[in-house]
């Protein structure tokens, strides 16, 4: 019997290389607008993201996100 078939999926496998970019940057700290600043786009493209981002992970805060980051090593 394979044990890993029991264990829960792995957060984060879905998310797409510029989603993971702003989690990335969002774990340092930084709000959408200075994110936005970062990668040369617009807070509304950066909010759109973090939207994505949040229910692709299942939470709803950037507190969460974070954690949740943090917590699988999603981000280096």
């Amino acid at each position: 019997m394979v044990e890993t078939a029991n264990q829960p999926p792995v957060p984060g496998l879905d998310l797409t290389e510029r989603e993971h970019e702003v989690l990335a940057w969002m774990v340092e700290g930084l709000n959408n607008t200075q994110i936005a600043a970062r990668l040369i786009v617009s807070p509304s493209t950066i909010k759109s993201h973090v939207s994505n981002i949040l229910t692709k992970l299942g939470v709803s805060s950037h507190i969460e996100v974070v954690a949740l980051a943090l917590r699988h090593k999603l981000v280096t």
